[in-house]
């Protein structure tokens, strides 16, 4: 049996996030780095957004909408927000430390619209 040459072309970063847009349905770059840094070890929003460009080329992420919001931004005055969502090649493995988190945030934020 021959051995691939290369990289491997799996990710436990894109992994990750895989899991963390399992239990969101879709967000944006941001939402998704600040998601990732809560339960990972912190990576650069670059890495995130490289992942998610490579993961959307592998079919593992899909665009699912852009939308331009103005405001009063320190690079001008409109910010572009790139929506992902499941690919079709996706894979979520359940991982439970995610689970846990968003549950326990779905809670807070369920607590804060009571009150």
């Amino acid at each position: 049996m021959k051995r691939k040459r290369g990289r491997p072309i799996g990710s436990s970063i894109r992994q990750n996030l895989i899991e963390i847009l399992y239990f969101k349905g879709k967000a944006y770059g941001y939402e998704l780095y600040k998601d990732y840094c809560a339960l990972f070890p912190k990576v650069t929003l670059r890495v995130i957004y490289y992942h998610l460009k490579k993961g959307v080329a592998l079919g593992e992420f899909k665009l699912e909408a852009i939308q331009h919001e103005k405001g009063n931004y320190s690079w001008g005055g409109e910010a572009e927000k790139k929506y992902y969502a499941l690919g079709p090649r996706a894979k979520p493995r359940m991982n439970p430390k995610i689970k846990t988190y968003f549950d326990k945030k779905n809670k807070k934020g369920e607590r804060q619209k009571k009150n």
